[in-house]
């Protein structure tokens, strides 16, 4: 019997910025392919994480970030922006746990709201600069979606659902994902928000060229600086 090929899928992460430019892409652009794929969050675990997943002999690729590189994100994500007419906000995080928001996703997702969270997380992340890390920050946006807040922002605690967080983050490794946003479709693999077209080609069956672009505004268009709250180091590996 034939092997039926998996559900094209893309890992995302609410703390990066890259990540946030590739899903307002395929939201304003290229719907068909996001309601098309499987959703699944990747972010930087934190130590209780990380020592269970080594346990299953799962280690999640990553390095340090220098600070030449800090520097040249925070650039680099004021030029997408600007170009794309998309206001910004840099947050500050002290001591960040992703897994907060990001198990919090997957209740979210279990309870049919997923794509509205993650829409929510991201506005209040990256255009109000809130704190993901903040029970109380993920607990209002949830409810903001219709959801039980003190269930989706205390899910980090839950044993069951950190099981479920080992096993997605542990599907990341086996997929080859070292950054986000990654893109999976069948045996091919695309990292970057530069690479939306390729994969929005591969999950459609269709030429690069066939593609429309994604329409840049560029410099003639007055628009704001883009707004920097506070410094963000980035995850080990970076923020791509």
């Amino acid at each position: 019997m034939a092997r039926k090929p998996k559900q094209p899928r893309w890992y995302f992460s609410l703390r990066s910025p890259y990540s946030w430019f590739a899903y307002r892409e395929l939201t304003e652009h290229y719907p068909d392919v996001l309601a098309a794929v499987e959703w699944l969050p990747y972010w930087e675990p934190d130590p209780r994480t990380e020592a269970e997943l080594a346990a299953e002999g799962v280690e999640l690729p990553g390095v340090p970030m220098s600070r030449a590189k800090n520097f040249y994100i925070l650039q680099d994500t004021r030029r997408v922006a600007k170009a794309r007419g998309w206001t910004m906000t840099w947050p500050i995080d002290v001591d960040p746990v992703w897994e907060v928001a990001h198990i919090g996703y997957l209740v979210a997702a279990d309870e049919g709201r997923g794509r509205e969270y993650v829409d929510a997380a991201y506005l209040a992340r990256w255009e109000r600069g809130e704190n993901l890390s903040d029970p109380a920050v993920v607990a209002a946006i949830a409810r903001s979606v219709g959801l039980d807040g003190e269930r989706v922002a205390c899910a980090h605690d839950d044993p069951g659902w950190r099981a479920l967080a080992r096993e997605v983050l542990g599907r990341g490794y086996r997929d080859g994902a070292f950054g986000v946003p990654f893109f999976v479709h069948g045996f091919d693999k695309f990292w970057g928000t530069e690479r939306v077209r390729e994969f929005v080609a591969a999950v459609r069956g269709v030429a690069v060229a066939e593609v429309d672009g994604v329409p840049w505004r560029g410099e003639q268009i007055e628009l704001p600086e883009l707004v920097r709250a506070g410094g963000d180091a980035g995850h080990a590996g970076g923020c791509g």
